[in-house]
């Protein structure tokens, strides 16, 4: 690679130029939209196997030999599979790595893996975290996948998860999210908490009579494959506006939520949603996910948007008010602008969006 290149998250031209280069290795070619502006969506390979438990493999080991211990069957992924609520599958992933000595990456959920409630995790071999690669790792890349809610249909090619690519240390402090909220605005709210990220809240006072959606259980397949194919009736109970401003949250359910703020990504950072601080609640937003840049940003047709909120209970009902901060956006800055930015091309589901569900139910 070029020594040249700046700190910051790589474009979708810098993870272009690291697949030309062979730092990144698909199996097969790349898909027309794998690569966004600020990540790469990563594809099941094969194989997936049913395993015990979750498991990280350590500094000593590698993902294969655990699996090998943990494996309670195969599975093919070709044909398609069913992943069913409650189970642990690791699946291999066509993308391996040989990156170079000062580029890392890390991983999460796609947003609309997170919106079904599908738990997923990227491990690499001798690996002590999830969902983070360390800067020069060689190797093959998997997938943990554990459906919460709702059984899944996948298939070799189907994407859960998209990782990042980062060098140096670029996530901005809280004087330097002042700075750039100055410029432009990050977020809607009057005045902005910046301490660990730009603070997010969420909206109960309701979206065109509704709060937001609960998810039912017991209901049928969701094909991750099969985009605007199932009705959104059989799978979630919309929560109607009481004005109470309020949500109790039930243990163990899982809900639709929208930000109180709309969120701006100005195309030169990228943002990322944190779990936030458990000791103010028992609850957390589900899935971290990756914000690109352009995202609700004006000049990509977006004049904000709000960020949709996967919320579950931990081990007790919990009293959620309208306004309560729920989670911190982080931002980072980019190596170079993306050449498209999110909004501007045809796969940007979530443009402008309010209280949405992922792009698979009308």
């Amino acid at each position: 690679m070029d020594g040249t290149m700046q700190d910051g998250i790589l474009s979708a031209q810098g993870i272009a130029a690291l697949t030309r280069a062979g730092a990144i290795r698909p199996m097969t070619p790349y898909a027309p939209d794998q690569i966004q502006p600020a990540s790469l969506d990563l594809r099941l390979g094969a194989r997936a196997f049913r395993v015990r438990t979750s498991f990280l493999p350590g500094a000593s080991r590698t993902v294969e030999a655990c699996v090998a211990r943990l494996s309670l069957h195969a599975i093919d992924l070709g044909p398609g599979a069913v992943l069913e609520t409650g189970c642990v599958y690791i699946a291999e992933l066509q993308e391996s790595l040989a990156l170079p000595g000062d580029l890392a990456a890390g991983a999460n959920p796609k947003s609309s893996t997170g919106r079904i409630d599908v738990f997923t995790r990227v491990i690499a071999d001798r690996a002590e975290a999830f969902d983070q690669v360390e800067a020069g790792y060689h190797g093959p890349l998997y997938a943990e996948i554990s459906p919460r809610t709702f059984p899944v249909l996948v298939r070799t090619g189907s994407r859960l998860s998209q990782i990042r690519f980062r060098r140096g240390e670029v996530r901005l402090r809280e004087a330097e999210l002042a700075a750039l909220h100055a410029r432009t605005p990050l977020v809607s709210a009057a005045q902005p908490s910046f301490q660990g990220g730009v603070a997010v809240s969420v909206d109960l006072s309701g979206f065109d009579g509704l709060i937001g959606y609960r998810a039912k259980r017991h209901t049928g397949l969701v094909d991750v494959d099969a985009p605007g194919a199932h009705r959104a009736a059989d799978f979630w109970e919309p929560l109607p506006a009481d004005g109470s401003g309020a949500l109790i949250l039930d243990p163990g359910q899982f809900y639709i939520l929208a930000s109180k703020e709309s969120v701006q990504v100005p195309p030169d950072h990228a943002a990322e949603m944190v779990p936030f601080d458990p000791l103010v609640g028992e609850f957390r937003v589900h899935y971290a996910g990756f914000f690109d840049p352009g995202f609700g940003y004006a000049g990509a047709g977006g004049s904000g948007a709000r960020a949709v909120l996967e919320v579950r209970s931990r081990d007790v009902p919990f009293l959620l008010e309208d306004g309560q901060i729920v989670g911190r956006l982080v931002y980072e800055r980019m190596a170079e602008v993306p050449a498209t930015l999110y909004g501007a091309g045809s796969g940007s589901n979530y443009q402008a969006q309010g209280l949405k569900l992922s792009k698979h139910f009308f």
